[in-house]
């Protein structure tokens, strides 16, 4: 039989639920001047310490305790969460992973932790500790945790189901709904994600987080005036929030392909912090997007140069000079490289391409591919480098006649020919097509290009595309790849998925700047509709 705690311990315990955190502590205090060894008092100290605001007398409590019994995993966690609080990430994480070690059933350690990989954008890492907890615990945040390490790792349809359940069991939890409007976005399922942005602002999440998300699933489902509306809710709640500012900027820019309407609230911002190393990053994105290159790479070098300034906003000045100033591309590329070598590599070795510095190039190259064989931006700067080097090996590997092949879709179940479902379909993609300015962090120019991500769409004639259309072709093509050791053949499995798919909609003299993708393995374009005076050749007029 447990033995009665001592009567201090009984008051002190009435003194915290009634919250009165600082005749508890001294109460405590006075306890453990009788009897320092108590464990229990250092708990409810560390817990009243904790309330009342002193964080550091907390962890010293909690510490002592630890010191008279290490085994007491509900301290051990209290302690990494106030490490976390106090920036010690290191040392949190090396706390909570001997709690999680010290007993895996204790549900709020895995919670823990996995929260402080999320924070630290480590978020792929806490997978097998949220699957691990899951199996004994139905807590909704650990849950949430596990759907979010899901999504990490882009078993989005995981996510998704998992998100649904908490959000039906708990239907109070403003998390939870914060949560499945992310994921209800992401599956393109924007009228949901809406709603579900609503409750959870309707439970109380009245922060700029759950704004944006409800800004941004307004601006997917094309009710572009309340998605403004929103994005300046979302703005009075954290007017210096970059991602906000972004995804407003970029929605501003879209409508109106005016680059002083786009950057308005951007510059307000700037003039509250002139010295904003991403808000400038921001403005010289758009500026690049309307074409003003010059301006852009001004604004980077000067976001590059302060203090606290991103090593990636660094790569993207390297990036923006590399045409027109590519000795300092160079010199921003190898400060880059100093800081984190394996990010700006890649930038390196196109600046020292552009500044004919092959031998160096070369020596990069072979380094990085042998760390990473099938990076495809390697792939393509190996190319480079051997065309203009005069390296024969450059038309084994960029045999554009051996990969690339024209196919014809299939005919979906439903229509009669594949004109008619062509008519569907270029009827159905013009609808998508409502916006002006081309997005910013593409390669288009001069065209628009439908929101969000097609292959998630749910149109019917949409779905028919990605569920009948391009299947055979695809097979078909991959069959008539085969296997082989070059980079493409030697992935070739026989199977495939849609990484992403959009619909751009070119106007006169538009175009694509020369770009790689980084996802996927295969790019393809289908053509819907075609001006007809294509292929036909231009005549002189009087």
């Amino acid at each position: 039989m447990a033995a009665t705690p001592p009567q201090a311990i009984l008051d002190a315990m009435l003194l915290l639920r009634a919250r009165r955190y600082a005749e508890a502590r001294a109460q405590l205090q006075a306890h453990l001047a009788r009897a320092p060894a108590s464990v229990q008092a250092l708990w409810l100290l560390g817990g009243a310490c904790q309330e009342s605001g002193d964080l550091d007398a907390a962890r010293a409590a909690f510490t002592q305790l630890l010191q008279l019994d290490p085994r007491w995993v509900p301290a051990r966690v209290a302690l990494g969460e106030l490490l976390a609080r106090a920036g010690q990430i290191d040392v949190a994480e090396r706390t909570l992973r001997r709690a999680l070690d010290d007993d895996p059933r204790f549900a709020r350690a895995a919670l823990s932790l996995a929260q402080l990989l999320r924070r630290a954008g480590r978020t792929r890492e806490a997978l097998p500790i949220t699957s691990a907890a899951r199996t004994h615990s139905d807590d909704p945040d650990l849950l949430l945790e596990h759907a979010l390490a899901l999504r990490a790792w882009q078993r989005d349809a995981e996510a998704l189901t998992l998100l649904q359940h908490v959000a039906a069991a708990h239907p109070r939890h403003a998390d939870a709904a914060h949560y499945l409007a992310l994921a209800l976005h992401g599956a393109g399922r924007y009228e949901e994600a809406i709603a579900s942005a609503r409750r959870a602002l309707g439970l109380g999440l009245d922060d700029a987080e759950t704004w944006g998300v409800l800004a941004r699933a307004l601006a997917a489902a094309h009710r572009f005036n309340e998605a403004e509306d929103v994005f300046r809710s979302a703005l009075q709640r954290d007017p210096d929030a970059v991602p906000l500012h972004e995804d407003h900027a970029r929605l501003l820019w879209l409508r109106s392909g005016d680059l002083a309407h786009a950057t308005a609230a951007l510059d307000a911002a700037l003039q509250r912090q002139p010295d904003s190393p991403a808000l400038l990053a921001l403005k010289a994105q758009l500026h690049g997007s309307a074409g003003d290159t010059h301006g852009a790479y001004a604004l980077l070098a000067r976001a590059a140069a302060l203090p606290g300034a991103d090593v990636q906003i660094e790569v993207a000045a390297a990036t923006a000079a590399l045409k027109d100033v590519p000795q300092r591309a160079l010199d921003h590329a190898r400060r880059a490289v100093q800081r984190a070598p394996q990010l700006a590599q890649e930038t390196l070795i196109q600046a020292l391409l552009v500044r004919s510095e092959y031998a160096e190039a070369a020596a990069l190259l072979q380094r990085a591919q042998a760390a990473r064989p099938n990076d495809q931006q390697l792939l393509a700067l190996q190319a480079t480098l051997w065309r203009v080097c005069g390296d024969a090996r450059y038309r084994a590997l960029y045999d554009y006649p051996s990969v690339v092949h024209a196919w014809t879709l299939d005919t979906p179940p439903g229509w009669t020919s594949l004109d008619a479902y062509l008519d569907d379909l270029r009827t159905t993609l013009r609808h998508l097509h409502d916006l002006h300015g081309h997005p910013p962090d593409q390669s288009l120019r001069g065209g628009s290009q439908t929101m969000g991500d097609l292959a998630s769409h749910d149109d019917p004639v949409i779905r028919a595309f990605f569920d009948h259309a391009i299947v055979g072709p695809l097979d078909r093509h991959l069959a008539w790849l085969g296997r082989g050791d070059d980079p493409l053949r030697q992935r070739n499995s026989g199977r495939w998925r849609v990484h992403s798919a959009w619909s751009v909609q070119l106007r006169p003299q538009g175009f694509h700047v020369d770009h790689v993708h980084p996802d996927g393995w295969l790019s393809s374009a289908c053509y819907i509709d075609l001006p007809d005076t294509l292929g036909i050749a231009p005549t002189d007029s009087a």
